[in-house]
């Protein structure tokens, strides 16, 4: 598979802009001792966009993103946190 994708350039001015594909699913639960994420196929694409934007080199270290059931995850969603270190 083959995907392209564009990933915003980071700027200290504006933020992180998070993108999300239309119709996507993303939950999250702590089962066990393991963190789990279930997502469909838009739901891990528009992951890895934000990853991705969050690796560039103007992204300051210690920069997060802060998933939850309130913005963006599916409801009884554990809250997720990705810091750039």
């Amino acid at each position: 598979m083959n995907i392209q994708i564009e990933i915003p350039d980071y700027s200290s001015n504006e933020g992180f802009k998070y993108e999300w594909c239309k119709d996507f699913q993303i939950k999250t639960s702590f089962e066990r001792n393991v963190f789990v994420i279930k997502a469909n196929k838009e739901g891990l694409i528009s992951l890895a966009k934000q990853l991705l934007q969050l690796a560039q080199d103007g992204v300051p270290n210690g920069y997060h993103l802060h998933y939850d059931e309130f913005n963006c995850l599916e409801n009884g969603s554990s809250d997720l946190v990705i810091e750039k270190g």
